[in-house]
C-alpha cells in the first residue's frame, strides 16, 4: 500500500515526511533549514493553504486526490532532490511568491528582506531618505525577476531595468513581471551585466550576483546542482562578477545614487582587495556582514550641485539619515547563493 492510502490528515504527512527527509539526508538552504519546516511547506503549498498558518488544518481529513499530491510531492522530493520550490514551481521573497523553475536560482537573496522593510527606503533613519525621488532603478543579474518586481513596490516612481544572460531566465523573469502587473515599470535586457543598457545611469542598482568559488561549486549537494550553474559560479574565489559590477558601477550610477550587493561571507577578501572602498556591511535577520551598500560618492561621483534658493533639490536616494542598519558583525553563515 502507498503513503496515500495510510496517511489522512496533514499532521500524518508531517510526520511522514519528516521521517523520510532524515532517513535520505536531505539538505535544505531553499528558504527552508530544517527537516520541519520543508515538510510544512510542501505540505501547505501543497494544499494550496496559507505557508504561515499549519497549526489550524493538522488534522482536517484530506481528499484522495489531496493524499495523493502531498505522497508525490515527498516522495519527489526525497528520490529527485530538487528544492521544494522547483516541484512546487513556488518561492516567497520577504512574505511575497513567485513564480519558479529549473532555468532559475530559487530566490533567496538577503537583499529580499532589505527592500521589503523600512532600513533601506522610507522609514526613519534609513539609507534611502526618499523612497519617491527613486527614478531609476537597475537589477543586475536578475533571475526570476524578484528583486526587480521588490524594487518596484519600494519605489512607487521609478522605473526598473532588470538584467540577466540567459534567455531561459528572463522567460521566468517575465512571467512573474506579467503576473504582478508590472509590465509598464519593470523592462527585461538580455546580457553580461551592464552591456545591453547603453552608458544609462541609475539613482539604485541592486544585484545578486553568482558568488560562489570553485571549491564550494565542486562540493555541492544535489540540491544546488539542481539549479542552473551559471547562477551560483562566482570563479576561483567567488568574487570575478562582483569585481566587474564594482569596476561597471561607477559608470552606470547617478550622482546621489547607490549600489547594493550580495555578497556571501567571504568580506575579508572584498575588504583586503578595495580597501579604499568603505563598505556599509547590512544586516537582515539571517544574515550579517553579507550585502554591502555603497554610495556613489564612494565611487569617485559627485553629488549634483545645490539647487538654487527657490527651488526645491532632487532628494538623493543614498542620503543616509542614519547607518542603524550597517553591522560590522562578519560571523559566517551558510552560503546562501
Amino acid at each position: 500500500m502507498t503513503d496515500a492510502e495510510h496517511l489522512f490528515t496533514p499532521r500524518d504527512f508531517l510526520r511522514r515526511a519528516i521521517s523520510r527527509f532524515n532517513q535520505a539526508d536531505l539538505v535544505y538552504g531553499h528558504g527552508t533549514t530544517t527537516a520541519l519546516d520543508e515538510a510544512a511547506f510542501i505540505i501547505l503549498e501543497g494544499l494550496r493553504l496559507p505557508i504561515d498558518q499549519l497549526e489550524p488544518f493538522l488534522d482536517a481529513r484530506l481528499l484522495p486526490d489531496e493524499r495523493e499530491r502531498l505522497a508525490g510531492l515527498i516522495e519527489a522530493r526525497v528520490t529527485t532532490r530538487k528544492p521544494a520550490p522547483y516541484l512546487l514551481n513556488k518561492a516567497y521573497v520577504g512574505g511575497v511568491p513567485f513564480f519558479v523553475d529549473e532555468r532559475v536560482i530559487v530566490p533567496r537573496s538577503f537583499i529580499g528582506e532589505l527592500l521589503r522593510s523600512d532600513a533601506l527606503a522610507g522609514g526613519e533613519g534609513s539609507l534611502i531618505a526618499d523612497a519617491g525621488a527613486v527614478t531609476s532603478v537597475l537589477d543586475l543579474c536578475t533571475g526570476s525577476g524578484c528583486l526587480a518586481i521588490l524594487a518596484a513596490q519600494l519605489f512607487p516612481n521609478a522605473r526598473v531595468d532588470a538584467v540577466d544572460l540567459s534567455p531561459a531566465a528572463l522567460e521566468v523573469a517575465r512571467r512573474n513581471v506579467a503576473d504582478f502587473g508590472m509590465e509598464d515599470r519593470v523592462r527585461l535586457f538580455e546580457g553580461d551585466l551592464f552591456t545591453p543598457l547603453k552608458g544609462k545611469r541609475y539613482d539604485f542598482i541592486i544585484t545578486n550576483p553568482p558568488y560562489v568559488g570553485e571549491a564550494v561549486m565542486a562540493a555541492l549537494p544535489p540540491e544546488f546542482l539542481a539549479e542552473p550553474a551559471m547562477a551560483l559560479d562566482g570563479g576561483v574565489d567567488g568574487f570575478d562578477i562582483v569585481r566587474s559590477i564594482l569596476d561597471g558601477a561607477r559608470a552606470h550610477l547617478a550622482p546621489g545614487g547607490a549600489l547594493i550587493c550580495e555578497i556571501g561571507e567571504d568580506r575579508d577578501i572584498l575588504e583586503a582587495e578595495y580597501p579604499d572602498l568603505p563598505f556599509l556591511w547590512l544586516d537582515t535577520s539571517e544574515s550579517a556582514g553579507e550585502v554591502f551598500f555603497l554610495p556613489a560618492e564612494a565611487l569617485g561621483l559627485k553629488r549634483p550641485p545645490r539647487a538654487p534658493a527657490g527651488k526645491a533639490p532632487r532628494r538623493s536616494p543614498a542620503a543616509a539619515k542614519g547607518a542603524g542598519a550597517a553591522s560590522r558583525s562578519g560571523a559566517p553563515r551558510p552560503r546562501r547563493r
